[in-house]
């Protein structure tokens, strides 16, 4: 048994030390440098405010021209060359004409150059030297899932000097993701060698997942190899613990022994990171909660809480059901909104957002034996946000689910069973030190998470040393 193990160990370790050394080492940058993405923020910024004037056909209107099968929620905002209301369903998106209902997607260059130059100029960048790169389905920073609904995207480099390119969907108009040079720079030594993250092969989903899976699930092995042999390999000489090995084989040895922990839980949880549903639940809607969800009125018939003027400041217009009933959410800064119902006062301010009543009503339609649901405490241990810096999160528990709903717009923040909030621990918290204690005091966490993957670091490098004098011999 223990030959196999040895022989096992060696040929796995030989095969995978390079990628432990280029897991460690990108693991330290990615703590620093997250994937590129488009904030809230930063998206935010680049709206301008509303044309209250230019949209002339009613909501109820643009969405029967938009031709969207099953509308999730409507969203009214001015683009660098029309005001257009963006009509979203579970697996679509569509942009109409606010004046008069027309296709308003993009299909020209020169439409796209005009809202990338908009959204910089709200934002304070000089887009004066903006142009048009590229127009394509995938490249290296637009690969995630989330933008398959805006695909093909008109990539425009800004021209500053921070060197930003801003990416318009071809679907709506809108800006879904900016990246900057630094950014992308770091992201090379980052998530694209730490996540295996070549376009050529994260295009293609499905072939990434499993080949990413595999490739974690022998690193794993190889770990727990390698652990059971440095364990039974220890020698006890008195009071003291040493090593059988020389040379390099006993720095692999002891640094291992010290390190055994670190790698084992980190092998496990970054395996279990590409889980998606393997093992544990992905905490989505069920099929009757989604339909709970996305039960819309008759967009025809329903009473719509336009009546009240648009706010003057505002810089997106939202119409979302909740319960059957339409609401606008006027949003006037980046953590403020005016939140509209039919037959009611405008909400604004602190109390601008949805009450218990309407989440308790909510969440008793979604599953049976929730109690009372409650604000969600910001060092929750399983804590949301919602994408109003200033929206509570509610959180009622139904039994052993626990949805988390935004109060800013009643959208489903989180689902979480009793196997989701496990993989929480056992990859958030084993992962990214993602302990309440750590994340009350970043300093701390930022130096072991440094220290550890160094130490991981350093145990590769002995490993890949191993490795190269034994295929030289």
């Amino acid at each position: 048994m223990m030959s196999a193990i040895v022989l096992l160990h060696r040929w796995l370790g030989i095969a995978f030390c390079l990628l432990f050394a280029m897991w460690f080492a990108t693991g330290i940058v990615m703590h620093f440098v997250p994937f590129p993405s488009l904030t809230e923020a930063e998206r935010f910024a680049g709206l301008a405010p509303v044309d209250r004037g230019a949209a002339t056909i009613p909501v109820a209107e643009a969405v029967a021209a938009s031709g969207v099968a099953g509308v999730v929620r409507v969203r009214l905002i001015q683009r660098g060359d029309a005001a257009v209301y963006v009509v979203s369903g579970p697996s679509r998106v569509r942009a109409v004409r606010a004046s008069d209902g027309r296709d308003a997607s993009v299909a020209i260059a020169e439409t796209a150059l005009a809202i990338a130059r908009e959204h910089a100029r709200n934002r304070g960048l000089d887009g004066a030297g903006a142009a048009v790169v590229a127009h394509s389905d995938y490249d290296q920073w637009s690969v995630p899932n989330g933008f398959d609904r805006h695909r093909p995207l008109f990539r425009v480099a800004v021209g500053d000097a921070a060197g930003t390119e801003v990416y318009v969907s071809s679907s709506t108009g809108e800006i879904v993701l900016d990246t900057g040079w630094r950014e992308r720079a770091w992201n090379w030594a980052g998530s694209v060698l730490h996540w295996i993250y070549p376009t050529v092969l994260r295009s293609n989903w499905s072939l990434w997942d499993r080949v990413v899976w595999t490739l974690s699930l022998l690193a794993l092995i190889a770990a727990m190899l390698g652990a059971v042999l440095g364990i039974a390999r220890v020698k006890l000489r008195g009071r003291r613990i040493s090593s059988p090995y020389r040379g390099w084989h006993a720095l692999h040895h002891v640094i291992g022994l010290a390190a055994t922990m670190f790698v084992l839980t980190w092998s496990l949880s970054g395996w279990l990171s590409m889980d998606h549903g393997r093992l544990f639940s992905r905490g989505q809607l069920t099929a009757a909660e989604s339909g709970v969800m996305n039960a819309w009125p008759d967009w025809a018939a329903a009473s719509l809480p336009d009546q009240q003027p648009i706010s003057p400041s505002a810089r997106e217009i939202e119409w979302f059901a909740l319960n059957g009933t339409v609401y606008r959410s006027d949003r006037v800064s980046l953590d403020r909104q005016v939140l509209i119902k039919a037959g009611d006062e405008p909400r604004e301010g602190s109390t601008g957002f949805l009450d218990l009543r309407e989440i308790q009503t909510l969440v008793t339609r979604l599953a049976s034996g929730c109690g009372m649901p409650s604000v969600l405490a910001g060092n929750d241990d399983y804590a949301a946000q919602s994408a109003l810096p200033d929206a509570p999160v509610y959180r009622s528990r139904c039994g052993d689910i626990w949805f988390d709903i935004d109060g800013a717009d009643g959208s489903v923040v989180q689902r979480l069973d009793a196997s989701r909030r496990t993989y929480r621990w056992v990859y958030s918290a084993l992962h990214t030190l993602d302990f309440p204690f750590l994340v009350a005091h970043p300093r701390l966490r930022d130096v072991l998470i440094v220290g550890l993957c160094a130490l991981g670091l350093v145990f590769s490098v002995t490993g890949i040393a191993i490795g190269w004098r034994r295929l030289r011999s």
